[in-house]
């Protein structure tokens, strides 16, 4: 595989597939939008998606509920699984107001969503900020070795560095390197894997390929399972260029999923049953 020194992300579209699942995100993401209901009431899907989105990464997190349980409680307090939906609920709500700094200062960005899906529950000293040596991580989906503290910061630097450089790459293959490293690292004390796949949206939103906010990726992520999701991150964990193909082109099907399933929203709202 050729890299490129001032862009190494260039080199990822050339994968086994990636090039086909990049264009395949791109045609669907185009339908969804030239769909008439977006004309008038893109807003209410923008909504629908949040809420869609937030349920399926909170069930990526052990907290499997039903679509209607999200949308009738008002506490999230409690019980574990209702702290998790808590905080898929706020990280959706928040991501959106970050979309503008992401770009100058993703460390700074992500801290901030630590911070919103801990809620002021983790002791303080751990919250906004990467883990020390030592400090545990609570993570219960992700069993892959645990890089240490310095590896950590030494890779958030260098994620940070792609993120304020740029690259030629699509918004997809970037997207799905912010949500691996993320996941790889676990950088946090807790909440790694809802603020791994926060980020993602905020860099397929803040691309301009989902401007939106209407094609949940990680409705697609919970749709195509756990187990799924856990052998394509294997993938990633390798850094081979198959394994990396897999994991990008998995995270394409799961945007296309959040596709269709907003593509359901609007079919609903132009029926008026929704």
């Amino acid at each position: 595989m050729s890299t490129n020194a001032s862009d190494p992300l260039a080199a990822l579209g050339d994968l086994p597939g990636v090039a086909d699942a990049v264009d395949s995100v791109r045609k669907a993401v185009d339908r969804v939008y030239g769909h008439r209901v977006m004309r008038r009431r893109s807003n209410e899907v923008t909504s629908e998606a949040a809420l869609r989105g937030a349920r399926a990464s909170a069930a990526l997190s052990g907290a499997d509920w039903a679509l209607e349980e999200v949308r009738r409680r008002t506490d999230f307090g409690g019980e574990a699984e209702a702290r998790t939906v808590g905080a898929a609920l706020r990280l959706t709500a928040e991501a959106g107001q970050l979309l503008s700094i992401w770009r100058q200062s993703p460390l700074r960005v992500l801290a901030r969503l630590h911070l919103v899906a801990e809620g002021g529950v983790a002791p303080d000293e751990t919250v906004g900020r990467p883990r020390l040596a030592g400090e545990r991580v609570e993570e219960p989906l992700i069993e892959a070795p645990l890089p240490d503290a310095e590896e950590v910061a030494g890779r958030l630097d260098g994620l940070s560095g792609l993120v304020i450089a740029g690259s030629s790459a699509s918004a997809l293959v970037m997207a799905a390197v912010v949500h691996g490293e993320l996941l790889a690292l676990r950088p946090f004390s807790s909440a790694n894997g809802l603020v791994a796949r926060t980020a993602e949206r905020i860099v397929l939103v803040g691309s301009g390929l989902d401007p939106k906010s209407i094609c949940p990726a990680e409705v697609g992520h919970a749709e195509l399972g756990r187990t799924a999701y856990l052998e394509a991150f294997d993938g990633y964990l390798s850094g081979t260029p198959a394994g990396m193909g897999a994991w990008i082109t998995h995270c394409g099907r799961a945007v296309e999923l959040g596709v269709r399933e907003s593509t359901a929203v609007c079919e609903a709202l132009q029926r008026g049953a929704a």
